[in-house]
């Protein structure tokens, strides 16, 4: 296995950072957690809202599951994810 200076120096040969290094980049974790919650909760908003029927809860769902495409910042994702869980809860029949 070779050591991360090794790999580094690979990557870097290659043109590529690595994600996983503690130096510069790295993966943004609040942000992946966000996605995952709020694509989830995305995708339980539209099955709900196709099997009963319901434009609100689907189209919710649907931008639920696309917005993080579109926001890479960790703040937004969470603010905009809250929004929309709440519009939800509070937009319902």
């Amino acid at each position: 296995m070779p050591d991360d200076q090794t790999l580094n120096a690979v990557l870097k040969a290659y043109g590529v950072s690595n994600p996983l290094s503690s130096g510069g980049g790295g993966i943004n974790w609040g942000y992946w957690i966000a996605n995952i919650i709020f694509g989830i909760i995305g995708w339980y908003a539209f099955m709900y809202g196709w099997k009963q029927k319901s434009i609100r809860p689907s189209l919710i769902g649907i931008v639920m599951m696309i917005y993080p495409y579109f926001v890479t910042n960790t703040y937004w994702a969470f603010a905009i994810g809250i929004a929309l869980t709440a519009a939800l809860y509070y937009w319902r029949e």
